[in-house]
């Protein structure tokens, strides 16, 4: 099946299993860190805000390879939209704006309490998706089986909620 951009033809999904696979147990072997982005984003804000919160060890200690980390994420994205076809900015958002339409300010208040959410709900289960769904799991820690199962079923739940209940 074609993507929905370009008519292009998607990898396997066993690629992109092996390569993040690859990413995390050289990681792993190399530095002895665990792979997670929401710590990237506390090392972000240890930058600006000067709170005793993000002068902790396990944030200082991990600027110089978290912060390359987190910029190379945004580089491999937008290298991806420029090479896959183009990138224009918008601020269309789909069936976002066709159901509910709030305009420029209410799309902005609507992500930024989701990103205070996301942010709340990562601190509270002690990592994101990517560091209890791809190096928790892989270890088998019970936490991480809790907390991913617990990311999905709020996904889905919200997502039906949303679509299906208040549109």
């Amino acid at each position: 099946m074609p993507l929905i951009l370009h008519d292009l033809e998607p990898l396997h999904w066993a690629v992109a299993g092996a390569g993040i696979a690859l990413v995390t147990l050289a990681l792993l072997s190399v530095t002895s860190h665990r792979l997670g982005v929401s710590t990237g984003f506390e090392n972000v804000c240890a930058l600006v805000v000067k709170a005793p919160y993000f002068g902790r060890d396990a944030i200082r200690g991990s600027n110089g390879w978290r912060l390359p980390l987190l910029g190379g994420l945004v580089l491999g994205g937008f290298l991806s939209a420029v090479l896959g076809g183009g990138w224009e900015p918008t601020w269309a958002l789909g069936m976002f704006d066709t159901e509910i339409g709030w305009g420029p300010a209410g799309k902005l208040a609507w992500m930024f309490v989701g990103g205070l959410l996301i942010g709340f709900g990562t601190r509270l289960a002690g990592g994101c998706t990517s560091g209890h769904g791809i190096f928790g799991l892989s270890n088998l820690e019970l936490p991480s089986l809790v907390s991913t199962v617990s990311f999905m079923a709020a996904g889905a739940v919200t997502t039906n909620l949303i679509y299906r209940v208040l549109v």
